[in-house]
């Protein structure tokens, strides 16, 4: 496509004429000229073959009282309008704002098939003249398209519009065997698809095509609103772009802790959602409000003005923001796309429960109790509870570490570990939301196990068969050697090796000496074999017990 061009010229005082047009010739005449329909078209020379994208001034002659009035207008001009009035526009409506200024807003078609974008509105003043006419008109559409009648119809438009994007209408709704999906789509009020198909005429660079337009709108598995333009004659696709991202905005809340968050969020008709359309996954990052205390995975979260301020809000705002954060950091420090690293949906819902003291990873997303405000507080309200949550995601679909026994604590362990590397301002887990009324108190710590009763050292492994072995006990053994490793080589090194343990090294049934080979295999391949980094981890697992 050649290049345009945005040309202004005065006319004397009465004309300003803004044009996209290639390789035109503007030349400037007297004012006293220009009601003449011939004189309006000498402005320009070699104008677009489209028509002039936007005329001002007064360009009408006489008074217009109605869109027949405009026609008319338009045809006494038909050199500058390119097109016929009478056969090729339809008045869309007229409104008249609060300067007494009329708008005539009208579709071009052919044989009654509109040409997409093709929108012109021709603006009156309070006299009734004509003031300005804006919009795109196309010359060669009804010489280039003369038969309106498709040969395909419009299911098969749709099926092949679903299956350029690769993506099936089936996979945009909830789990029909998934009881709790569907009590989510029962209880939210948002529509997940919707698709709009439209017999159209298509241009691109010049050429048209009598087309299907279809508009695939959904949520799952992925934000959308595709645009695909089928061709009507033999089902090709003509033209395909996913138009959601216009609607992503970027919002603000206050957490749990009243601290300033800004927030990905996603507008659509007049609301907006805690729904991140913005992060390079084949999903999106979504935050729910569990319904009826435990119906998983809830309604979506929405506000009517993107300031999520609200207290009753807080725990959604942290849960969002934080799953962000935790998603950027797998990306950008370990090139990992989402907890499976194919860019799945990242979706919380909080408010579960009553009085809820936990948070867990249930296999497909998280979800956070409220707390019952003495043990805890709001559970998203911690940066390191929600990486520890799901890094549990990452180690699923990684190491898979049965949750049981040696393997179990490990993988406790891991996550707090990868909790610390996303929160690393001490080595306390969870103290930001744990026994609210209690300072500096903590779920656990890297640094000194002990003081929330766990082992340091193998010489105090807890045999138990509660706790599914004891899995939230023992992980203090591993986390004392990661606090060892870390004080001595520094975070960057660590969180290289223990990324690379979880994810090449480590199998479902390893236990806390195979957990020490693992890293040690990582820290020589990442930094030589012998190395002092090698060497520093094998002193912090030696200082643990573990050999």
């Amino acid at each position: 496509m050649s290049k345009k061009k945005l040309v202004s010229l005065a006319l004397g005082t009465s004309l300003v004429f803004s044009a996209s047009f290639t390789g035109a010739t503007a030349f400037a005449q007297s004012s006293d000229s220009i009601t003449s329909k011939m004189d309006i078209h000498q402005k320009v020379k070699n104008i677009n073959k489209n028509g002039p994208s936007f005329l001002s001034g007064k360009l009408s002659k006489g008074i217009v009282k109605n869109d027949k009035d405009i026609k008319k207008f338009m045809k006494d001009n038909k050199e500058l309008f390119a097109i016929d009035p009478h056969s090729e526009l339809t008045l869309l409506e007229k409104t008249t704002d609060d300067l007494g200024m009329s708008h005539y807003k009208f579709t071009q078609s052919v044989d009654g098939v509109p040409v997409d974008g093709a929108i012109f509105i021709v603006h009156t003043n309070k006299q009734n003249e004509v003031t300005a006419t804006t919009g795109q008109l196309y010359k060669e559409a009804s010489k280039k398209v003369t038969k309106t009648k498709s040969k395909i119809n419009q299911k098969s438009a749709s099926d092949l519009a679903w299956k350029h994007i690769g993506v099936s209408e089936a996979d945009t709704v909830a789990d029909t065997h998934d009881e709790h999906a569907l009590n989510a789509k029962k209880d939210s009020d948002v529509e997940s698809t919707n698709v709009k198909n439209d017999l159209v005429i298509h241009e691109k660079d010049g050429k048209f095509a009598l087309a299907y337009k279809v508009q695939l709108q959904f949520i799952e598995p992925y934000g959308a609103n595709w645009q695909i333009f089928v061709d009507a004659n033999d089902g090709s696709i003509l033209e395909a772009y996913n138009a959601v991202t216009d609607a992503a905005t970027t919002g603000y809340g206050h957490g749990v802790l009243n601290d300033y968050k800004d927030l990905n969020t996603y507008y659509s008709n007049g609301t907006y959602y805690l729904y991140d359309v913005t992060k390079p996954m084949n999903g999106v990052i979504e935050t729910r409000t569990a319904q009826n205390g435990n119906s998983l995975p809830g309604s979506y979260t929405v506000d009517s003005n993107n300031a999520w301020t609200a207290s009753s809000q807080a725990a959604e705002v942290d849960a969002h923001a934080y799953a962000g954060e935790v998603y950027d950091y797998y990306k950008n420090t370990h090139n990992r796309n989402s907890f499976d690293n194919n860019g799945a949906t990242i979706r919380s819902t909080v408010h579960y429960g009553s009085n809820y003291n936990n948070a867990f990873w249930n296999g497909s997303q998280m979800v956070y109790g409220d707390g019952d405000g003495s043990t805890f507080t709001s559970l998203s309200g911690a940066l390191d509870v929600v990486a520890h949550e799901l890094t549990h995601a990452v180690t699923e679909h990684t190491a898979g570490l049965e949750y049981q026994y040696q393997s179990g604590a490990l993988n406790e362990s891991f996550s707090d570990v990868f909790g610390y590397f996303l929160d690393p301002g001490d080595y306390l887990m969870g103290e930001d939301i744990y026994t609210p009324g209690i300072s500096g108190d903590a779920l656990r710590s890297l640094s000194n196990p002990t003081k929330y009763g766990q082992p340091d050292h193998m010489n105090n492994y807890v045999n138990t068969s509660s706790d599914n072995g004891g899995v939230h006990t023992n992980s203090g053994i591993p986390n004392k050697a990661a606090y060892n490793t870390i004080t001595s080589i520094g975070i960057d090194k660590a969180e290289k090796i223990y990324y690379r343990a979880l994810t090449v090294y480590l199998t479902p049934t390893s236990n806390f000496s195979y957990a020490r080979e693992a890293l040690l295999q990582s820290a020589a391949d990442l930094y030589g074999n012998g190395s002092s980094t090698y060497n520093s981890i094998v002193a912090a697992w030696d200082a643990v017990g573990v050999y």
